[in-house]
């Protein structure tokens, strides 16, 4: 059946409809178009061809890694890159890379030939290191400060660094983090203290964003319940005791004040003493003015005297003598004088 040409006008306008609206246009999707993974896994990239297609590239870093068709047919540059059909029609391609390195990280580019152009995605690669606490596990007595040093090394990017205490994370601000540069990596060190108090488990952990766990270390550390402190028994006793002893010196002052004070003699017991002693000193006065009997003494009448009255009175005879004595500021003198009868008299005088 013939065809008009008003028919052949409608096909003509309906395709460049058609391809105005981009439905017979030649084009490579590409998913995704940044991908970040760990170092050590594997990443994959979806290309979509719109329009015929007969041979495909992948290349890493501007390097030709793996060539297919259309038919079937793949030709990897090594056994770290593959690919397979992810539709029907094999439209669809994924490509895979096994075991990424992070010297793979950068751009990751499919070209299919023919009028299609090349799409470029974007590859980042990051890199676990090791972590550890540097010492061990410790044994401190208890309220001791303590303190705990991480160190993480070959990291990529710095790496995010907690603690934690029996499982229960720690307070960032009790603990301070520091990241250096290592040719392409980083190296860290976090610095935790804390007041010991009971046994714990601490435990320092650092990731990555694409690490599905963070790598961890941990060390246990035993509390010693301190020794009892006698500083406050002390100071008490001491206290207790200065001013125990305080007092008694307080008091032993108090004490002998009042012994002085009642010892001490007042205007009334002394006119008392003055009195008793004038009184017994004219009972002495008296006695004195009355004198002793001389059983020697004769009077001057008597002119004989029995032997056994010179015994008894204690006469003797005494030579025809006087003497007289003068010494100092007085004078003594003695006077014999004798009478018919050949007895001497004995006087004796002092003069003053």
């Amino acid at each position: 059946m013939p065809v008009s040409w008003k028919s052949w006008a409608s096909l003509l306008h309906i395709s460049l409809l058609l391809c105005a609206t981009g439905v017979v246009s030649e084009e490579v999707q590409l998913e995704p178009l940044n991908s970040t993974v760990l170092e050590g896994s594997e990443v994959r990239f979806n290309a979509t061809v719109v329009g015929t297609w007969q041979i495909m590239t992948w290349t890493v870093q501007e390097f030709l890694v793996l060539t297919l068709s259309k038919t079937g047919d793949i030709t990897p540059s090594s056994e770290q890159f593959s690919a397979r059909f992810c539709s029907s029609d094999n439209s669809c391609v994924e490509f895979t890379i096994h075991n990424v390195t992070r010297s793979q990280s950068g751009s990751v580019t499919c070209t299919v030939q023919g009028n299609f152009g090349p799409k470029t995605a974007q590859l980042y690669v990051q890199e676990s290191g090791a972590v550890s606490i540097v010492g061990g596990n410790m044994t401190v007595n208890q309220d001791q400060q303590v303190e705990f040093q991480c160190v993480t090394t070959a990291w990529f990017p710095v790496p995010t660094v907690s603690w934690t205490r029996n499982g229960a994370a720690v307070n960032s601000s009790l603990y301070n983090t520091t990241s250096v540069a290592d040719g392409d990596s980083f190296n860290s060190t976090s610095i935790l203290q804390f007041q010991a108090v009971s046994d714990t488990t601490v435990t320092c952990l650092a990731t990555v964003p694409t690490l599905p766990n963070p790598q961890s270390s941990s060390v246990f550390l035993q509390v010693v319940p301190k020794p009892p402190d006698w500083t406050v028994l002390i100071a008490v006793v001491v206290s207790f005791g200065s001013a125990g002893l305080l007092a008694f010196l307080i008091i032993g002052i108090i004490l002998c004040y009042k012994r002085r004070k009642e010892q001490k003699p007042n205007y009334q017991d002394d006119m008392r003493r003055v009195r008793s002693q004038s009184q017994l000193s004219g009972v002495n006065a008296a006695s004195r003015k009355r004198g002793e009997d001389n059983t020697a003494y004769v009077p001057e009448d008597q002119t004989s005297v029995a032997p056994s009255d010179v015994i008894d009175r204690g006469f003797f005879q005494m030579p025809d003598i006087v003497n007289i004595t003068h010494t100092g500021t007085g004078s003594s003198s003695t006077d014999n004088i004798g009478d018919e009868s050949g007895f001497k008299k004995h006087r004796h005088v002092t003069i003053v």
